[in-house]
């Protein structure tokens, strides 16, 4: 069962081929994430991934690791702090923030830059899973 404060965190990276694979899937051919030429001429000088391909991350953390098979999402309020490049390790971080009525929980979610430390991407999401989160009455 989930408690308050429990946390689990996760190291991952893209390819340039998953970002290419985003963009065909999404149609975001934004060459802010394609062209490198292009790309050089803005204050990233070198192509950004997708903030949502960095967020997707969160999808397979809760929906299969923690807390896992049977987690429902309900919510996830996102903001995009730094941007993110490819071939660059990151840790995503969840930690249980609240537990709610309906076997729901509240859960921060972060991307840090493994190397820096410093938040790509901050937020926090609402998932349900009726086996790991306990059951609250109002």
């Amino acid at each position: 069962m989930l408690e308050i404060g429990q946390s689990y965190q996760y190291d991952f990276s893209f390819n340039q081929g998953d970002v290419e694979a985003f963009a065909r899937l999404t149609g975001d051919t934004n060459p802010l994430h394609l062209d490198p030429e292009y790309a050089a001429q803005t204050p990233f000088r070198r192509p950004i991934m997708h903030g949502l391909l960095g967020a997707s991350v969160f999808s397979k953390v809760l929906g299969t690791i923690f807390p896992g098979e049977g987690t429902v999402y309900l919510k996830h309020e996102i903001e995009f702090n730094r941007p993110m490049f490819v071939d660059v390790v990151y840790q995503a971080v969840v930690t249980v923030k609240e537990l709610g009525e309906k076997f729901t929980a509240k859960i921060e979610t972060l991307i840090l830059d493994k190397e820096s430390g410093k938040v790509t991407i901050s937020g926090e999401a609402m998932v349900m899973n009726r086996q790991k989160v306990p059951r609250f009455k109002a």
